[in-house]
């Protein structure tokens, strides 16, 4: 009961994609009862997402997901608006994976998620959104047409780049309008050559590449074709002349067993919380799906939100920490929102664009400009604000670091499976362990050793949140105990 309401679950979610589904599976890692509600009545199998970026793949991994996707091809081949990249450079344990397509991904975090509790309720459709000081009422229509109303705590819109979430309840979603029209065609029937970093042609650009099953992926940008308004889903007819158009090449025999239609527009909500109601993914970014970055972002969106929303509904931590979802992810949205901008400049404009490609192919033969783009489209230049301090990785997500303890060996990421807090005593400090054992409940004391030179080399101590991201260090400004009540909240909350 809120305020005398009967609640029927602490947190709705709406949208059954990848961030909806994360994000539904990290509450119930964190004991929030869940309700997803999601209009389709089943999964499509469509793939508009293709591919699992390094830091979506570090965020799985820690959740003890990747064994569910099988061996899936991983590849160091990126690219930047077309500039090749390498990911090599990044001296991660993870490659970019191109070959798990969006439904597989579905497939997996929705049988996570019920594995994990989720009430996931297909065929349901949200009408109407009424949120309020103490809670949101929820308008739904059921699978046989009956409407109903739920209520909850707190609402997230995971509802894709039209959500409905977003328009009812006020958000401003500036940004600017699309230039053209593109398609996707998953084909299959036909061999054709593989142009996975994109090819210049005369009136455009094209792409294209093999993914599992015999199905061939392409990528259609034609300048010419201007962004317009459907009442009818685009044709396999249309995706036909625009390649042969571009490329003099026919695909008419081709079987199609997808089609997909985007455009350039780019927009960021200016808040990602009002109230009771927050967003995450689509809901809360579009932009050209440059890279592979937008089903990996809304991924991330999810993991950083998860953990603090559960702890608030449980009543350990304060609602102002969902404050810092804003606060953290905002700005990770304004850097996908300006390289996508600056890679559609590359990509889709004519050869007045050739000279900056040429100057951004020279760029990249540097290092250090290698890796600031790599690490900029992987996801892995997040960093988020923790508070002051030395430590090289303090905001950085935790690196993979193998750990030497009295029982044996273990790592940082198999430490984060079950989606609480850690402190890594590596100096055997008791007086560190005394400090943080008013938090027991909220974070699992560990005392180890890296089992060889890496990341953690002269580090005391520490303390990794439910994301993975390093929190505190015996050189950060703050002390311990600061740190533990400013992400776990105060020793006594019941």
């Amino acid at each position: 009961m809120v305020n005398g309401k009967p609640v029927d679950a602490p947190v709705i979610v709406v949208g059954a994609g990848p961030s909806g589904l994360m994000l539904a599976a990290e509450l119930r890692l964190g004991g929030a009862d869940v309700i997803v509600l999601e209009r389709l009545a089943e999964r499509t199998g469509e793939s508009r997402g293709l591919g699992l970026f390094i830091r979506t793949m570090e965020v799985f991994d820690q959740r003890g997901l990747l064994p569910r996707f099988g061996n899936p091809e991983q590849s160091s081949l990126g690219h930047f608006g077309g500039v090749p990249l390498d990911f090599s450079v990044l001296d991660n344990p993870h490659l970019a994976n191109r070959t798990v397509p969006q439904s597989q991904t579905e497939t997996v975090l929705e049988e996570w998620a019920a594995e994990l509790g989720a009430d996931i309720r297909r065929g349901h459709t949200v009408r109407a959104i009424r949120p309020d000081d103490d809670g949101v009422d929820v308008e739904v229509a059921g699978p046989d047409g009956t409407v109903h109303t739920l209520r909850s705590r707190y609402l997230v819109g995971c509802d894709g780049g039209r959500s409905l979430v977003r328009k009812q309840c006020g958000f401003d979603f500036p940004g600017v309008a699309g230039t053209m029209e593109m398609f996707q065609v998953d084909l299959k029937g036909i061999e054709m050559k593989p142009r996975e970093i994109g090819e210049k042609v005369p009136g455009g650009m094209v792409m294209g590449g093999p993914l599992e099953d015999g199905v061939f992926r392409i990528t259609i940008c034609e300048q010419a074709n201007l962004p317009k308004e459907r009442t009818e889903p685009v044709t396999f007819a249309e995706t036909v002349e625009a390649w042969k158009r571009l490329t003099g090449e026919d695909i008419s025999a081709a079987t199609p067993v997808w089609i997909g239609a985007f455009t350039d527009a780019t927009r960021l909500i200016t808040e990602y919380r009002r109230g009771r109601v927050l967003l995450a993914g689509d809901a809360a970014h579009i932009h050209l799906p440059a890279g592979g970055q937008g089903m990996n972002t809304s991924i991330q969106d999810s993991v950083n939100l998860g953990w603090k929303l559960a702890a608030v509904v449980r009543g350990d931590s304060p609602d102002s920490l969902l404050d810092t979802y804003h606060t953290e992810r905002h700005p990770v949205g304004e850097r996908l929102t300006m390289n996508t901008r600056a890679q559609a400049l590359l990509f889709l404009r004519g050869p007045e664009m050739m000279p900056l490609r040429q100057v951004m192919t020279e760029l990249v033969e540097y290092p250090e400009a290698h890796r600031h783009l790599a690490r900029m489209v992987s996801g892995l230049a997040a960093r988020y604000d923790v508070g002051e301090g030395t430590h090289p990785l303090l905001g950085e997500r935790m690196p993979l670091v193998e750990l030497i303890t009295a029982d044996g060996k273990t790592t940082t990421t198999e430490l984060l499976r079950p989606a609480r807090g850690v402190l890594i005593d590596c100096a055997d400090n008791a007086d560190l362990r005394a400090a943080a054992e008013p938090w027991a409940d909220r974070v699992d004391v560990i005392t180890a050793s890296p089992h060889e030179s890496g990341p953690l080399d002269g580090t005391a101590a520490v303390l990794l949140r439910p994301d993975g991201h390093l929190a505190w260090t015996p050189e950060s400004s703050d002390d311990l105990a600061t740190a533990l009540e400013r992400w776990f909240g105060p020793k006594e909350t019941r």
